[in-house]
């Protein structure tokens, strides 16, 4: 056998995971990410031990199922640092960032812990956030005493109210907030 071979799981293998994904994203968007692994487990019609086989940890699982969405994100991030105009590319990514973060109730206080699983996807939010920052704070958009700090607590707080609250609600507060970072 290559050693090729000997890497690649196998295809129940392969299947199970991807089950244990499908199934963790429909229950984390019902009851949110505090919600029991072993409902997880036996939707996705395995056991427990399997699916603490594919992600050892509650935030192994979450980082897992964020993964194609981070990627998404992420682009999304880069290419607003091309935008004209960086008072609204700077608005569009803190509102990005924030509907992303809600996507599961308790989805935001995961990736405000930083959980080990998430640290590499935080340092990358929070850069494309202090590189749109900076570029904002130059061209004279936002007042000079915002930080990149601000923003990212500013992206948890916003989601942790949508979560909570309405999104018309959560979306009114982040307005306010937003008009009073941007220079205008």
């Amino acid at each position: 056998m290559t050693e090729t071979a000997r890497r690649r799981p196998r295809a129940d293998a392969r299947r199970n995971r991807e089950r244990l994904l499908a199934e963790a994203d429909a229950v984390f968007r019902e009851e949110g990410t505090g919600a029991s692994l072993e409902r997880v487990a036996r939707r996705a019609g395995v056991a427990i031990g399997t699916l603490y086989g594919h992600f050892p940890t509650r935030a192994a699982l979450i980082a897992a199922l964020l993964d194609a969405r981070n990627q998404e994100l992420f682009a999304h991030g880069d290419g607003l640092a091309e935008h004209p105009d960086p008072a609204r590319a700077l608005a569009d990514w803190i509102r990005a960032v924030v509907r992303h973060a809600a996507a599961y109730q308790g989805l935001a206080a995961a990736l405000a812990a930083r959980f080990d699983e998430l640290q590499d996807s935080c340092h990358r939010l929070t850069a494309i956030g202090d590189r749109l920052v900076d570029r904002a704070r130059r061209a004279g958009a936002l007042r000079g005493d915002t930080t990149g700090a601000d923003v990212f607590t500013l992206m948890n707080a916003a989601a942790w109210a949508r979560e909570h609250d309405t999104e018309a609600q959560a979306d009114r507060l982040l307005d306010l907030a937003l008009a009073g970072m941007i220079a205008r």
